[in-house]
């Protein structure tokens, strides 16, 4: 039976603290209750330290399917982060569908809200600090273990408790492990027309366009 439809386990915000040296982060996020608002910019209540990587249309929401914490908790026996949602600053922790079960373009419910799968979620160094682990961003490049973020195409009220339901897919065939795949875990060499045809799909977030274009071959 094909599964449509993901379980929003929490709803999760933070706003930046002080997280190594001088950097600051809002990884960090604490789950809510009740209903929250879904605005151009993401959830309510939510904030980013660093607008040059973080935040903004493409990545207005982060997803993290919480079907891969068995897989970390195994890998991660015992780690306190693992124990709820939020272990990697996610505001939506989903359980039905991961990444290769999702596709860029797919439109959600989201609450009255509709959100839209602009592209994964490219892992940083911070991942590492958070868990105290050397590995975890080298893991997630890997595996494809890496989240999804979401553009908000319609605004509105979203809560916990609830499902978001696909509307639309119009690219069955880029799944986003596939594209993860391609532009950040050195697959692009085996598939240079698939490479070529990201940097031409305006669905695409921005910035991986660009890095689809430098990778591209020159035809």
């Amino acid at each position: 039976m094909t599964v449509n439809f993901m379980t929003v386990d929490a709803l999760l915000v933070g706003t930046p603290v002080p997280f190594r040296d001088d950097a600051y982060s809002a990884i960090a996020k604490r789950p809510v209750t009740g209903p929250v608002r879904v605005g151009w910019d993401g959830l309510e209540g939510d904030a980013v330290a660093d607008r040059v990587h973080h935040g903004g249309w493409d990545k207005a929401i982060h997803l993290y399917a919480q079907d891969h914490y068995g897989w970390w908790r195994d890998r991660l026996p015992g780690h306190r982060l693992l124990e709820s949602p939020g272990a990697f600053g996610e505001n939506i922790a989903t359980r039905g569908l991961t990444e290769s079960q999702v596709c860029l373009g797919d439109r959600f419910t989201f609450g009255s809200a509709v959100v839209e799968i602009s592209h994964g979620r490219q892992p940083c160094w911070k991942l590492d600090h958070r868990f105290g682990a050397r590995d975890v961003m080298a893991t997630i490049v890997k595996t494809g273990r890496c989240g999804i973020y979401l553009r908000v195409i319609q605004e509105g009220m979203a809560e916990a408790g609830t499902r978001m339901t696909l509307l639309d897919r119009p690219f069955p065939e880029w799944t986003i492990d596939r594209v993860f795949r391609l532009l950040i875990g050195g697959g692009h060499k085996k598939d240079p027309a698939g490479v070529r045809a990201l940097a031409d799909m305006p669905v695409l977030a921005e910035t991986w366009r660009d890095r689809a274009r430098k990778l591209a071959p020159v035809a």
